[in-house]
């Protein structure tokens, strides 16, 4: 069994972090390492930081483990990443995902992992993670990044191929559903971030990097900074959002973030997601119901109001019409709401 390391600061002190998948057998062992201690917040092991610690440990597990020095992310990863101008949540994303094919080929620096193990990597996400079509892209566009942007190479297509996204019929929630999770909303941040999902098409991600001044009451939009990497944008505010806002911006009163959970800290996007799926089993509705749902009732309430396509494609930030279009298929919107020029002519 293999056991990843990395230096690591706790408590102002320098330690040596313990990084494996969860196994009980391999827990056992950890325990008899001398000044070995678990770190609740951070959910790793760590021990005491000593120069020729990981040679020790070989010689005194050999044979049951194995610590292996983590190769260091590569700081001009991110320097390209800020030169490009991309968004913070897109950064953070990237990073994760580099971090944990990084993880995958432990001791090995990236710059000398094959574009054959690149592949095996990309195999491994799909037969032995099970990742989602979404994460597979993410990850992709990570690994890419890197080989393609930081250090100038070429990568082909065969070795680190697009997952085909599978058609699926987007799930909605009717007007009187959606009303009815909204109502069950008491806390006042709750009820705001939740109110700019269905209000304004917003994302979580995009939620949580919102800050005060994004908000113009003056001209009632909502500025979202490069949410997803391409460009700024603006999205409609709500008159009912607005009164809620100013009473929870009273309440709260905000330092650096929107939404924040202790004094220049981001609300956790899970705790959200939490607050929500209450919410829903509170109104006692039994079909699936999410954050991503409701961002999809307010595409589809939008059209079957009348209002073009092409500004739901704006304000919910896609590149690609194509992307937007999946809509059409579940709005109430038919051939029969359309009239004929014909018959709009004085004859």
């Amino acid at each position: 069994m293999h056991i990843k390391t990395r230096t690591c600061t706790i408590r102002n002190e320098n330690r040596i972090a313990l990084l494996f998948d969860y196994d009980k057998d391999v827990i056992t062992l950890v325990k008899q390492i001398e000044g070995r201690k678990w770190s609740a917040s951070r959910k790793l092991w760590y021990i005491p930081y000593q120069e020729n610690a990981l040679v020790d440990l070989n010689k005194k597990f050999k044979g049951k483990l194995e610590f292996i020095k983590q190769a260091k992310f590569p700081p001009e990863y991110i320097q390209t990443l800020k030169q490009g101008n991309y968004s913070e949540p897109t950064i953070k994303s990237y990073r994760q995902h580099f971090q944990l094919f990084m993880n995958y080929y432990p001791g090995i620096n990236p710059e000398d992992i094959t574009q054959e193990q690149i592949r095996e990597y990309v195999i491994y996400m799909v037969e032995t993670k099970n990742y989602s079509v979404s994460s597979q892209n993410n990850a992709i566009n990570a690994i890419r990044f890197y080989y393609t942007k930081v250090l100038h190479l070429e990568l082909e297509e065969f070795y680190a191929p697009r997952p085909r996204r599978p058609k699926i019929t987007p799930k909605i929630l009717n007007e009187k559903e959606v009303a009815l999770i909204l109502k069950n909303l008491s806390d006042q941040r709750d009820k705001c971030m939740i109110f700019l999902v269905y209000s304004a098409g917003l994302t979580p991600s995009e939620i949580v990097y919102l800050k005060p001044e994004h908000i113009d009451s003056k001209n009632m939009k909502i500025f979202i900074s490069s949410a997803k990497g391409d460009k700024d944008r603006y999205v409609v505010l709500a008159d009912k959002l607005l009164i809620l806002l100013r009473e929870y911006f009273k309440k709260y009163k905000p330092k650096v973030w929107l939404f924040e959970s202790f004094p220049g800290k981001q609300y956790s996007k899970r705790k959200l997601q939490k607050t929500f799926q209450t919410a829903v089993k509170e109104t006692g509705i039994t079909k699936p119901a999410t954050l991503t749902i409701l961002k999809n009732s307010f595409a589809v309430h939008l059209l079957d109001k009348g209002v073009d396509i092409r500004y739901i494609q704006k304000m919910l930030g896609h590149k690609h019409s194509k992307t937007t279009m999946k809509y059409l298929k579940v709005s109430k919107r038919d051939l029969s709401a359309i009239q004929s020029p014909l018959d709009s002519l004085d004859m």
